[in-house]
């Protein structure tokens, strides 16, 4: 019987998985591994920690090598070899040995695409220059170390405000760089909607990261005599200039498909490899992972780019169920992520705001500033939090969340709810592992189901942070429910005052004849107001975030 022959395009986490799994299921399929880099599987969601000197040893970002896994699954691994062409009707592959130049055909019974995605780099007059770098492979970063060894005092000007570019800002800043950050949008970490993300510029700046917004390049420019620098003048479309000693071009990702549309598959309307929840291309002996093919997004059902390690990792093993005839599916990415900048973490996961209009599917938007864990244990942090949630249903969306303590368990939570399918009923309920080190008897996850109950159940209304600034002052007034002492470190301008424990006694100085916008610190005690105020017959909402969510996306 003719021997099984299991072709692998890339390796990293969706090819090494493939193949492992692959592996798993046939000891005796002849199982080949093609990457046209030096290494086969390296850990590159990694390398900015390199840099900045957190993971020490460069040998630590190497998971798997040649020879590991030619000794532990038997895999034959090719490295520095370039698949160059597909025949689709020989099932066969043409590569390229990148050291020699010597091409040969390799015969497939199954092949999997696992080409990832390339730096993406627009085309801004002189973004090749000298002391450019983009972060992607282990080569990326030698350069990176390479450069940083004889610089002293170095001035580092980040293109991008994604993952990478804000990694990279604070790695650098670690190794005390001078470092700028410049994003042609209004916001950095697009995957957070602009008042969440706002916090995330606050801790930019008070970290020492001059930050320029909404401001993109337009050139790259050579150094003069009077602007000296190792690498360019990063010259802004507002007219600043930055001198920069090297730029880090962190501008996002694009699919590598040049060897899948020259073989005729389909490519999807976003640019990466269509594939349908098999992840089996338009080629049924061809089935693609990871960063180069276009995925459902789980909760809006749009097709998507969404590169992302874990997601990778599923579909490789996924695909290699399937090559086995076992009928495994691929539903879809939620995207849930996380990041750590400097002393914050941010996490997301399910859609944001954006993305549910564009798909046009009702929702209802909640902001919470829970504590990490009971607030009578020292050490209690602030979560902003944020649900997405159907108007109708109640089903959970998405959910964003950014503090110092906590963030990454309750996005896991949540996340895990999503997948689940749960409503903010379930979130209310959800039994969660509590002392007071850890949580609160009503853990955030639990405040916010219980928070977006009260709206479905219209027992309180709410008004948006976006949305204080449109109130008509004849039709609305804006209610600070505060202690005084909270109210004289900031208010919202136009607010009136009156304590909540006043309310009661002072509910005659409202006018009944105009709705109530109530705000307090974070939304909880206004929401008591807004109880107390429709029980006495007034129009009331709750602006909810209040006071924090208000303040902190109107910083700047």
């Amino acid at each position: 019987m003719k021997t099984k022959q299991i072709v692998i395009v890339g390796g990293v986490a969706g090819g090494a998985s493939a193949a492992a799994r692959a592996r798993r299921l046939c000891e005796d399929c002849e199982i080949i591994i093609f990457e046209r880099g030096p290494h086969v599987s390296f850990a590159n969601c990694g390398l900015p920690y390199f840099v900045g000197g957190e993971i020490v040893e460069q040998d630590s970002l190497l998971l798997q090598t040649p020879g590991t896994l030619r000794a532990r699954f038997n895999l034959d691994v090719r490295v520095s070899t370039e698949v160059v062409a597909i025949d689709r009707a020989r099932r066969v592959v043409k590569a390229r040995d990148i050291a020699t130049g010597r091409e040969y055909d390799q015969a497939y019974d199954a092949l999997v695409l696992s080409t990832g995605a390339s730096p993406f780099k627009p085309p801004i007059p002189g973004i090749d220059r000298p002391n450019h770098f983009t972060v992607r492979n282990i080569p990326d970063v030698e350069r990176i170390m390479a450069w940083s060894k004889g610089c002293e005092r170095c001035r580092a000007v980040v293109v991008g405000g994604g993952y990478i570019g804000l990694e990279m800002a604070e790695q650098l800043r670690r190794r005390d760089f001078s470092v700028t950050l410049v994003e042609a949008l209004p916001q950095v970490m697009m995957p957070l909607d602009p008042e969440m993300a706002a916090w995330l510029h606050q801790e930019l700046r008070a970290n020492g990261v001059a930050l320029h917004l909404n401001d993109p390049v337009v050139a790259f420019e050579a150094p003069t005599p009077t602007e000296p620098t190792r690498a360019s003048i990063v010259v802004l479309k507002s007219g600043q200039r930055l001198p920069a000693d090297s730029v880090i071009l962190g501008l996002g990702v694009k699919p590598e498909v040049g060897l899948a549309r020259a073989a005729g598959l389909e490519i999807g309307e976003r640019g990466g490899i269509r594939v349908n929840e098999h992840l089996q291309t338009s080629d049924p002996q061809i089935w693609a992972v990871g960063d180069a093919i276009e995925v459902r997004d789980a909760v809006t059902a749009q097709w998507a780019l969404i590169p992302l390690a874990g997601p990778a990792n599923r579909q490789g093993r996924i695909a290699a169920d399937n090559i086995f005839g076992r009928p495994s599916r691929y539903t879809g990415t939620f995207g849930t992520a996380v990041l750590r900048l400097f002393q914050l973490t941010a996490g997301c996961t399910g859609a944001n705001e954006k993305g549910l209009r564009k798909a046009g599917i009702p929702f209802q938007a909640l902001h919470l500033h829970p504590g990490s864990h009971a607030g009578y244990y020292p050490g209690a942090e602030p979560i902003a939090m944020k649900i997405l949630f159907a108007t109708d249903t109640g089903k959970l969306l998405g959910a964003q969340a950014v503090g110092r303590d906590g963030v990454d368990k309750r996005i896991d939570v949540l996340a895990t709810a999503l997948k689940a399918g749960m409503t903010v009923n379930d979130l209310a309920e959800l039994e969660l592992a509590y002392a007071p080190p850890f949580g609160s008897a009503k853990d955030p996850v639990n405040l916010a189901g219980m928070a977006a109950q009260n709206v479905l159940a219209g027992d309180v209304n709410l008004t948006q942070w976006h949305e204080v600034a449109s109130l008509d002052p004849n039709r609305a007034v804006l209610l600070d429910v505060r202690r005084q002492d909270e109210r004289a470190k900031g208010f919202i301008p136009g607010s009136i005052h009156i304590p909540l424990d006043e309310i009661r006694a002072r509910m005659n100085e409202l006018p009944r004849d105009k709705e109530i916008v109530v705000s307090c610190q974070s939304g909880q005690r206004s929401y008591f107001a807004c109880r107390i105020f429709t029980q006495h017959g007034f129009r009331v909402r709750n602006l909810t975030g209040s006071w924090r969510t208000w303040r902190t996306a109107n910083s700047g």
